[in-house]
């Protein structure tokens, strides 16, 4: 039997330039430095971020080489249109896509990292997009 597991605890994200992508972090996803983490924001260590819940972590590691990850999270609909917004004053460029049961947004941060604002409240999403189309 597989043991439950509790949550993300943090996902490892590449960048080239570590203040560059926490300023980046900052201004679009609202992400702070987790002060009880900086002793492993070394030459090699990451420097890891999250939202101000808590609850989501991401250790951002300095590299010339960037290993791209899809990075996902849950809104409701109402967020949804929020981050629509929110994306596009910060001229991101952005995919909308209906997945059948859930909507996405698909934007990159600077040095290509792939994210997804995902809300499974299909059917309020659906009738403004089907409004609005």
């Amino acid at each position: 039997m597989v043991p439950d597991l509790l949550l993300i605890d943090h996902v490892h994200v590449s960048v080239k330039n570590r203040q560059r992508a926490e300023q980046w972090y900052k201004d679009i996803l609202g992400f702070e430095r987790v002060p009880e983490f900086d002793a492993w924001a070394t030459e090699k260590g990451p420097l890891t971020i999250g939202n101000a819940q808590g609850n989501i972590h991401l250790a951002l590691f300095e590299s010339e080489t960037i290993q791209n990850t899809v990075i996902a999270f849950t809104v409701t609909a109402e967020n949804f249109f929020a981050w629509i917004e929110h994306l596009k004053d910060n001229d991101m460029p952005t995919t909308i896509v209906d997945h059948d049961l859930s909507w996405s947004i698909y934007f990159r941060d600077p040095d290509g990292n792939p994210f997804e604002i995902t809300t499974y409240d299909y059917a309020e999403v659906h009738g403004y997009m089907e409004w609005d189309a």
